[in-house]
């Protein structure tokens, strides 16, 4: 269950005002705030941009704890519809540091169009081989290489391979 009622609430927006916003339909908001849909990966982001807030702090749990272990079957999980990337986070909600596990199927890219946000990012490469697009740069990194930029730079990563890519990614402030 998402928290976009409890968000949406404390910023004083109906239901309209937010599929306005995210440009989606008033039933799929309320859809999605009942439970009865599983939205997208897009569409959760236009969601999280529309309240302004981190993707992943529509799925925190309250509580706070200064010690948090997260275990890999507990992760929350979000993919794109037809799962050619998925993002599991491997760090509490509410914290200044994100940490996502990603895994993104051959021929896949994270979104259609490179996206930006208020962060930096460090990617570091698992296992396969990621391309990280960021403004008019290439980079294609291989199992233990790293990439750290400016996430208000469009950016995006695509697999060009014809294996899985499994890579971790570190966002501050939290903005996913």
């Amino acid at each position: 269950m998402t928290r976009i009622r409890e968000y949406r609430t404390l910023r004083g927006m109906t239901v309209r005002e937010l599929a306005d916003r995210a440009g989606v339909s008033t039933g799929l908001i309320s859809q999605v705030e009942r439970g009865v849909t599983d939205p997208s990966l897009e569409t959760m982001r236009r969601i999280a941009e529309a309240l302004d807030t981190p993707l992943f702090n529509l799925f925190q749990e309250g509580d706070q704890q200064t010690v948090a272990v997260i275990r890999r079957d507990d992760r929350y999980r979000i993919s794109s519809p037809h799962h050619a990337i998925t993002y599991t986070r491997a760090s509490p909600g509410g914290a200044r540091l994100e940490v996502l596990e990603g895994s993104l199927e051959p021929g896949a890219v994270s979104s259609d169009t490179p996206r930006s946000h208020p962060s930096e990012e460090c990617v570091v490469v698992l296992t396969g081989r990621l391309t990280v697009q960021v403004g008019d740069q290439t980079h294609v990194l291989k199992a233990g290489d790293s990439c750290h930029f400016d996430s208000n730079i469009p950016h995006r990563f695509r697999n060009e391979s014809r294996s899985t890519v499994r890579f971790m990614l570190s966002i501050t402030p939290p903005s996913y």
